[in-house]
């Protein structure tokens, strides 16, 4: 029981670290003269691109190969981040289009039209013990499948600013940090399998760091710009409650799929997790590229900065919970 306390323990040192990287965002925010010094942003990018070549060389190939034939897994998952999100957001359509609510149900509607993180929902499903392979192979491809569905779909209630639109950045970004880091390893594993599983604690410990900073570099730059300030009472809280009702529902509605599949634990944590996350990056790019009016841009940014923080605050309570469960069943 000794080892259930010290999980324990380890639980709440995480949250606290995170709770203690908001508040620093708000009292010592990170400015661009700073990167004279250290470059966050840079290091975070190549922390999250160290993640992904520590998983390929965790990886087997016959493993990814076999996993790709989980079909049912795969299509559920992206089915929850393109189908059930906008779909449970459409439902309130009718409400909101007649009246001076309909940009803030735009904006949720936004968020729910989103590809899912990449890196946290990984990371997440790593700690909380569920299936990596199939974690990887779905962020990876719902960030592909993103650059056509966002706009797509946000185009059903505004013009997308076509003249504007520049996914090869995007695309870029998904290959650099994430599809070639994830082949190196690959090739790499062989050769250094055995001494990532050596070191396999402190690698867990490395992937939690740069969930911390991108939690610290999320809040510093909302805010500097002001993000939060912009906006009416009523508004934020229409818009906080919205988002984690969403994220309740969708979680619990991939959670019974899922049973009712009769996926395996770990399957089922990785549906859950990858299906219900969102995009902070893509919401960022998209915010620019969709040709959304300046003075709303704002309001677009906020359902996604708030989901992001709390399903980045409650997936990590989560999936130490889990470990924590799952540890104490070993003992």
């Amino acid at each position: 029981m000794k080892l259930g306390k010290i999980t324990l323990d380890k639980q709440n040192i995480f949250l606290l670290l995170l709770i203690i990287m908001v508040a620093a965002g708000k009292l010592i925010p990170f400015k661009d003269e700073y990167n004279l010094y250290f470059n966050l942003s840079g290091f975070i990018d190549w922390g999250i691109a160290a993640i992904f070549l520590l998983y390929g060389l965790k990886l087997n190939i016959k493993e990814i190969v076999k996993d790709i034939s989980n079909w049912k897994l795969h299509l559920l998952i992206q089915c929850g981040t393109f189908i059930i999100f906008p779909l449970l957001v459409f439902l309130f359509y009718g409400f909101a289009k007649d009246n001076d609510y309909y940009i803030t149900w735009l904006s949720i509607f936004f968020l729910a039209c989103l590809p899912s993180t990449v890196s946290s929902s990984v990371v997440m499903v790593s700690i909380a013990k569920g299936n990596v392979t199939s974690a990887i192979f779905n962020a990876s491809i719902s960030g592909i499948i993103g650059i056509a569905m966002t706009p797509l779909l946000m185009s059903l209630f505004i013009q997308p600013g076509q003249e504007n639109m520049d996914n090869s950045e995007i695309i870029q970004q998904l290959l650099l940090k994430v599809l070639l880091p994830i082949i190196l390893g690959l090739l790499l594993n062989p050769l250094l399998k055995n001494w990532v599983t050596r070191y396999s604690k402190i690698i867990a410990e490395f992937d939690k760091m740069i969930i911390l900073l991108i939690v610290y570099e999320s809040f510093s730059e909302a805010f500097t710009q002001n993000v939060f300030a912009s906006v009416a009472p009523t508004v934020f809280i229409i818009i906080a409650a919205s988002v984690v009702i969403l994220f309740f529902s969708v979680y619990e509605i991939l959670k019974l799929i899922s049973k009712k599949l009769h996926f395996n634990r770990e399957d089922v944590i990785t549906t859950t997790f990858c299906g219900s996350k969102k995009s902070l990056v893509h919401g960022s790019l998209f915010v620019m590229v969709l040709g959304i009016a300046e003075d709303q841009k704002v309001l677009f940014l906020l359902p996604v900065m708030i989901y992001h923080s709390f399903q980045l605050f409650y997936v990590s309570w989560l999936a130490n919970r889990i470990e924590k469960r799952s540890q104490l069943k070993e003992i």
